[in-house]
């Protein structure tokens, strides 16, 4: 496990938290882009389709929050996917970055 840790703008950084960010913007952009060829704007997606809202959808899809698990079935449901579609292909094991 990185124990390893950096300062960016006064605030300590570690490099859990480092792929922690990686991961969430990489099932983002997984997310978006699922939705995009489903030929749905985000506000639609959110509101008809995954019943959460379009700032939620957001910041998921940017990498901001970590999302619940019931959010991530939501959003599969809205796919028409299993959850396990939205996960394949991660490397879930967190690695030395230095």
């Amino acid at each position: 496990m990185c124990v390893m840790e950096y300062y960016h703008n006064s605030t300590r950084i570690t490099c859990m938290q480092q792929q922690d960010k990686k991961l969430l913007k990489l099932i983002g952009k997984r997310i978006k882009k699922l939705r995009i060829e489903k030929n749905k704007s985000l506000n639609s997606f959110a509101f008809n389709d995954c019943l959460i809202t379009s700032a939620t959808l957001s910041r998921v899809e940017n990498g901001l929050v970590d999302l619940k698990f019931t959010t991530l079935i939501k959003i599969a449901n809205a796919l028409d996917i299993p959850p396990s579609k939205l996960l394949e292909n991660f490397d879930f094991k967190y690695n030395e970055l230095y």
